[in-house]
């Protein structure tokens, strides 16, 4: 295959909570209604990320540094260890932004949207500090629409760590992270509004108003967008727990799309479903990878005779993630992909000059054949093609974006471009459809 080189009043009865937003949100069918937006990659043009004088080789170094700690979390949630309660991820580690708006009258808020978290949160006002954001501070005084979250609420409960204002029986949040950054405020109800041209308004959804944030936060974010698996993610409370996004390349000078509810629905033909595994009680998205293969080349995940607790040799072996740009696999299946790559690529092997990956092709002319790499999911295929796999790093100098790590695997979002993946957690799948994401239908 040619790859070409160009590159919130307390309510009395806590149950109300939960009873209005279902009265709210659902149409009187009971059938919930369907919403498309944006999802603004961090490296695009229209994002608020975006640095016109970086390099498309400094932003995907950069990626590659914000993986890196998203890796780091990842692993010490999974991990057994001593550890401290585990953090929604920071901002700053995410790819893509999301617009949205909180309270009543509307104020902008641009989150990552975050597959490998659940709470939703943005900074608010006072502050007791609070890093320097581009867009306004939401000012909860100004919504008629807030509410503060009691503390034997449910929505409480659901926090890791839940923490409690015994003046106010104000539910409380405090996270912290492993570079020493912090988030800390009220657990809230509040308007969220999606979308701007066709916008849907969601009462009463729960998210934190953090009055507290001190460390490495980027001000061109406001908070997190979660949409992991967990009670509080967006996801969640939107009730039908639907949601499907399609990712374009960074490079494209354009937005990729999530939708919830009915409009993410992923179906047709050549459309590939694998099982979630929950693996409380870490919330989120795992699933099970049997194989990769190039062409006849088949590298199983699991060997015979491999250690049958070794996280490789379980359902549930591998995290698929939106905010991880690199793919992570074991040793094993690495080198099993280098060798097979290797048989099948006619080109000079050549160092990373950024020493981040270690399988590099040098073309030196207009293009080089790379193979489909196919993914084996319990449940079926998914043909992995070029974009997935592959990256320039530097003029002439392409690189295989697959990684060799231990003890955890992911799936990271370049391998991801151009499908649209549906997330349904009622039936507890993931759904896979190849899809030209620049074309929205």
């Amino acid at each position: 295959m040619a790859f070409p080189t160009k590159s919130h009043s307390l309510y009395s009865v806590l149950n109300l909570l939960g009873i209005l937003h279902l009265l709210f949100f659902f149409p009187s069918n009971g059938t919930p209604s369907g919403h498309t937006t944006h999802l603004i990659p961090r490296d695009s043009p229209l994002s608020p990320f975006y640095d016109p004088s970086s390099t498309h080789f400094d932003r995907l170094h950069n990626a590659f540094q914000r993986s890196l700690k998203r890796i780091n979390h990842f692993k010490s949630a999974i991990v057994p260890r001593k550890r401290t309660t585990q953090a929604p991820l920071n901002p700053s580690d995410g790819e893509y932004a999301m617009k949205i708006a909180i309270g009543t009258p509307p104020v902008e808020v641009i989150g990552i949207a975050d597959t490998g978290s659940d709470l939703i949160w943005t900074q608010c006002l006072p502050c007791i500090q609070c890093y320097n954001q581009t867009i306004p501070i939401f000012n909860p005084k100004r919504s008629s629409t807030y509410h503060t979250i009691p503390c034997q609420s449910k929505f409480c409960n659901a926090l890791d760590n839940p923490q409690c204002d015994h003046n106010t029986t104000t539910c409380e949040y405090r996270y912290s992270y492993e570079d020493g950054s912090h988030t800390a405020g009220n657990l809230a109800s509040e308007t969220l509004t999606l979308g701007s041209s066709n916008p849907i308004s969601l009462p009463n959804t729960v998210f934190g108003c953090t009055h507290d944030t001190a460390g490495e936060f980027d001000g061109s974010e406001s908070g997190i967008i979660g949409l992991g698996a967990g009670k509080l993610s967006l996801t969640s409370q939107l009730g039908t727990k639907k949601f499907s996004y399609c990712l374009i390349p960074s490079h494209i000078n354009s937005t990729s799309w999530i939708s919830f509810g009915n409009n993410s629905v992923v179906s047709g033909p050549n459309v590939v479903t694998t099982s979630m595994v929950r693996n409380y009680p870490i919330n989120l998205y795992f699933l099970t990878l049997e194989a990769f293969s190039v062409g006849k080349h088949r590298i199983p995940f699991v060997n015979k005779g491999e250690n049958k607790k070794d996280l490789n040799s379980i359902e549930g072996n591998i995290i698929i993630d939106s905010g991880t740009t690199f793919t992570l696999v074991p040793d094993n299946v690495y080198n099993g992909l280098v060798s097979g790559l290797d048989k099948v690529i006619k080109a000079k092997r050549v160092k990373d000059p950024n020493g981040l990956l270690t399988l590099c092709y040098e073309v030196v002319h207009g293009k080089i054949s790379l193979p489909i790499i196919t993914a084996h999911f319990k449940g079926g295929d998914v043909k992995l093609k070029p974009v997935n796999t592959f990256s320039w790093v530097k003029k002439h100098v392409l690189c295989f974006t697959m990684i060799s790590y231990p003890d955890l695997n992911i799936l990271g979002n370049l391998a991801q471009i151009n499908f649209l993946v549906g997330y349904d957690l009622q039936a507890g799948t993931v759904s896979f459809k190849p899809t030209d994401c620049t074309k929205r239908s």
